[in-house]
């Protein structure tokens, strides 16, 4: 596989010579995994990062009910990991996997931190990365507590409209944070307008 999605990404965040991007990038490594895979486990280290490069994949915990509970979905192109399993060398809490078949990139602790002290448009990249990923963090914990499930349904819409094609409608209401029943009735409600 050739890597223009993966280095567009450091282009399309942060202006970056095409050189700098192609050393930062030369240690990732290609696979690809089917659809509903574990990519991260429960409890597990995170060594590697992530870059979806194709597919759908989500985060998920079990609750005390054994019952599961969406934290985040990713649509490609992005970056996925538990950031604090993979810098801190920590046991992550969530489950990550694939909804549909995914391609990824991926690269070890050890080129990253390489490329934090031997490449300063990195370390910019990844302040900026982690910015972006705290703001979108912060927005759905405001969402979250601030917004009806409808008003949280028609932003999921209205910001990634190809999601409801590819995931299924009971990871979407678990990542709204309503059943099942409630997003059909809010899928219906809309209908009518």
């Amino acid at each position: 596989m050739n890597k223009s999605v993966l280095n567009n990404y450091f282009h399309s965040l942060f202006p970056i010579e095409k050189e700098i991007v192609v050393q930062i990038t030369e240690k990732f490594t290609s696979f690809k995994l089917h659809k509903n895979t574990v990519l991260i486990d429960k409890n597990e280290i995170s060594s590697k990062t992530y870059f979806l490069e194709e597919g759908y994949m989500r985060s998920y915990i079990l609750n005390e009910d054994n019952e599961e509970v969406t934290t985040n979905i990713y649509v490609a192109p992005c970056f996925v990991n538990d950031f604090l399993s993979f810098f801190k060398q920590q046991p992550t809490r969530e489950i990550y996997q694939t909804i549909t078949a995914c391609s990824f990139w991926e690269t070890s602790l050890e080129n990253v931190q390489s490329n934090f002290h031997n490449i300063p448009e990195f370390r910019e990249f990844s302040r900026l990365l982690f910015v972006i990923n705290y703001h979108k963090l912060k927005d759905r914990t405001i969402e979250m507590a601030s917004q009806k499930a409808e008003t949280r349904y028609l932003n999921l819409l209205e910001q990634n409209p190809n999601v409801f094609q590819h995931i299924p409608l009971k990871v979407i209401a678990s990542y709204l944070g309503i059943t099942d029943s409630s997003l059909s009735r809010i899928r219906k409600d809309i209908g009518k307008y």
